[in-house]
């Protein structure tokens, strides 16, 4: 008895196109020809595609496939390595799924983890969002829950949105006023929630390191104006707590 390709396949519950794959890689040796050129499959072929096909759908990789051979008809370790790897995906999958149905029932966005996504505002520009998902990476727990709350609680007023939209070139006098009018918020911010004065000293990376990232993400996200507008808020704050 031979079989043709297609008719191999078919035995199999497998494509023509996975057929030739196990070809090229070697899982599957080829067959003799006939004379008019067509393959002509045995039972020794179909055995071993029916086995590729099972270890396939148990979900092993064809590279582990090929590694374990056509000898071992219980690969034991195989199997405990693969069941171990299989758990770990479903834990995964489970996490994932708890996270979805988090942010459909509060209509969460879906780019912050879950515990600071309540923190992000709908009125939240997208320099401040995207400050805050850095923030999320670098900071340690303590200061990170602390900008959570601090960002959740915070309400945009007339000057928050002065400071959002201020141009590059703005004036000094311009700069000064908004500076100043930031200053009883930020105060207030710092009063509230006292690890933000610190906020780098239980970075997971490092203190240098979550200053730094920070420093270039400020410098990326917000321009040369609003960058002097928050040099001076904390200069002001410095003031404000010497006097």
């Amino acid at each position: 008895m031979a079989w043709s390709t297609r008719e191999i396949a078919e035995l199999a519950g497998t494509s023509l196109r996975a057929v030739r794959h196990y070809h090229e890689v070697g899982l599957l040796a080829e067959p003799e020809r006939r004379a008019n050129g067509y393959k002509q499959y045995g039972v020794a072929h179909l055995v071993r595609l029916l086995r590729i096909k099972r270890l396939t759908d148990l979900g092993f990789s064809l590279s582990r496939i090929a590694a374990m051979g056509d000898v071992d008809n219980h690969p034991e370790e195989a199997l405990r390595t693969l069941d171990a790897e299989l758990a770990a995906t479903i834990e995964r999958l489970q996490r994932v799924r708890v996270e979805l149905g988090l942010i459909l029932r509060r209509s969460l966005p879906t780019d912050l983890p879950p515990e600071f996504a309540p923190a992000a505002r709908a009125g939240m520009s997208e320099s401040d969002r995207s400050l805050f998902m850095v923030m999320t990476r670098v900071l340690g727990p303590a200061a990170r829950q602390a900008w959570s709350d601090m960002m959740g609680n915070q309400t945009d007023g007339p000057v928050s949105k002065e400071f959002e939209a201020l141009p590059a070139d703005a004036d000094e006098r311009t700069r000064q006023d908004i500076a100043e009018r930031l200053v009883p918020y930020a105060r207030e911010a710092f009063d509230e929630h006292p690890d933000l004065r610190a906020p780098a000293t239980d970075a997971p990376h490092g203190e240098a390191f979550a200053k730094k990232t920070i420093g270039k993400a400020l410098r990326d996200l917000y321009n040369p104006a609003q960058l002097d507008v928050l040099r001076r808020v904390n200069a002001l704050l410095g003031t404000d707590a010497e006097a």
